[in-house]
């Protein structure tokens, strides 16, 4: 299809079949065009299209009259008088926010929804495609702290890439954006300044995993040191408030901890509360008018979340005015990076069900999964109960899907990948809870290319590729130029259905058990 006759099909308001529209000659390429990225603004169109050179924004003026929108965008010369080609930088993302709403991240709430990270930049638009008609709401711009600093992005590269990606698959459903593992005032400043929405608190570093260990005399010592100016409160105010009372969840379920038991919460996570508590207060006297959603991460523990210890720490939040959209407790068996749940599915159920009614009765809010990538047994038990409200969060299988890709269309590169892989494995695995054994993870030169792609699917080749992302994406050779990173990017771009297909496919199984 040529140009003008491209440009008669949208002034007549004609149908356009397919996902891709292909020009002839547009600044000597050949362009394809993303038919769901078409928007309109009076007679200018706007839409997402790809050429030898890379992906652009394009405008399209039909009419005789000015064109005010596309003058407010920065664009690039061309020699085509019918079309103005816009780079997609951040400039760009910023007045596409600014003219299409669907565009801006959103509240998501209590709806059940899912968090897609996506560590190279380019895989929200599988992600999207992977959701379907579901149910579960999108959040696009996931990041964690250490994820950016992994991988040298900042907050707005993520959330750019989330903007174009709705764009460009016409996503008009609203997405969350999470700023993901948030520690300190400066990571709040950082990701709000950025436009998140949705902050997700860690306040790991003040959970004190011994106090299941510790006598009386020890744990009121502890508990008297906790700041109780931040918790605005005082030791015997705390105990009193807990110690043998009983606390009714349902008709069937109640809560009646016993005087160690109010001890040992009050010292394990009386300073994660002071702690939110702070972030929390911090949050609103900077950013009073800025719209946001809480969820607290308390899953990175060495023991279980109790359920005493669930009802406590929200219910000491709700004292001090701090609503929460979702809680990441700690569950029973072991959810490591990459691969399915290891524990009894029976007892996992019968946890969350427990917790599910905490968050009712103190919420609602939403039971949230973290290292949720490639849990099916969890999701499979959360699906079937057909109650309350969930949000599941990956990140990780993205990536492992990207590297799928790659491994079937550059077997080489993949194994170049791997092989680095197991070397940095020793030292990337330190900050994560896995139990990869590298002695499984064969050498590249001693697979052959179907044993190689057949690595994807095994659990310790999973976790090593998985831990190991940040080293790969930032790895440099000795001219400083990025020994992997431009290479697998080029890859992938230049087998974008194929990288969307994977995604799509895989994805759809973390989503398809919540589907009703």
């Amino acid at each position: 299809m040529t140009i003008q006759n491209f440009i008669r099909v949208l002034t007549n308001g004609e149908q356009i079949n397919g996902g891709s529209v292909l020009i002839d000659e547009v600044d000597k390429e050949q362009l394809s065009i993303y038919t769901s990225s078409l928007q309109r603004e009076g007679d200018v169109f706007l839409f997402l299209g790809r050429t030898g050179a890379g992906k652009f924004l394009f405008f399209c003026n039909t009419g005789d009259s000015d064109d005010p929108v596309s003058g407010q965008f920065e664009s690039v010369s061309h020699d085509d008088p019918l079309l103005v080609k816009c780079p997609m930088n951040h400039h760009n993302a910023e007045m596409l926010r600014k003219h299409f709403p669907f565009t801006r991240p959103v509240l998501i709430g209590i709806d059940d929804s899912i968090g897609l990270g996506d560590r190279l930049g380019i895989a929200n638009a599988g992600h999207l495609r992977a959701l379907g008609a579901g149910s579960m709401k999108a959040v696009l711009a996931q990041q964690s702290i250490r994820e950016l600093e992994r991988t040298n992005r900042k907050p707005e590269e993520v959330l750019d890439a989330a903007s174009w990606a709705v764009f460009q698959e016409g996503y008009t459903e609203g997405f969350g954006a999470d700023a993901d593992h948030l520690k300190t005032v400066d990571h709040i400043d950082l990701m709000v300044r950025a436009g998140y929405t949705m902050l997700t608190i860690d306040p790991s570093e003040y959970v004190i995993n011994e106090a299941s260990g510790y006598g009386k005399d020890e744990l009121l010592k502890r508990s008297a040191e906790l700041p109780w100016k931040d918790l605005q409160s005082s030791q015997d105010r705390f105990i009193s408030a807990y110690n043998g009372k009983t606390f009714f969840i349902s008709d069937d379920f109640h809560i009646k901890p016993t005087e160690s038991e109010v001890l040992q919460a009050l010292v394990k996570y009386g300073g994660v509360v002071a702690h939110t508590s702070r972030l929390h207060n911090h949050l609103k006297s900077n950013w009073p008018d800025h719209p946001v959603e809480i969820e607290l991460s308390i899953d990175e523990t060495d023991s279980p979340t109790t359920l005493f210890e669930h009802y406590m720490i929200v219910s000491e939040l709700k004292r001090l005015g701090i609503a929460l959209t979702g809680i990441a407790p700690r569950f029973v068996g072991d959810f490591e990076k990459g691969i399915d749940y290891k524990g009894d599915p029976g007892h996992f159920k019968d946890e969350y069900v427990r917790h599910l009614g905490i968050a009712n009765k103190l919420g609602p809010y939403k039971i949230s999964i973290h290292s949720g990538s490639d849990k099916f047994g969890v999701y499979e038990v959360i699906g079937s109960l057909k109650q309350g409200h969930v949000h599941v969060k990956t990140a990780g299988t993205s990536y492992l899907e990207a590297l799928r890709t790659v491994a079937a269309a550059d077997p080489g590169l993949f194994g170049e990948i791997l092989d680095f892989s197991r070397a940095k494995f020793k030292t990337d695995r330190q900050t994560y809870h896995i139990s990869a054994d590298l002695t499984k993870v064969p050498e590249a030169g001693r697979c052959s290319t179907t044993e190689l792609f057949g690595l994807l699917d095994q659990d310790d080749a999973r976790q090593v590729l998985h831990v190991t992302f940040g080293s790969v994406l930032t790895e440099r050779d000795h001219h400083g130029e990025l020994r992997f990173k431009d290479r697998l990017m080029h890859m992938l771009n230049e087998n974008e259905d194929a990288h969307y297909h994977n995604l799509e496919t895989h994805l759809r199984r973390h989503i398809q058990p919540f589907a009703s």
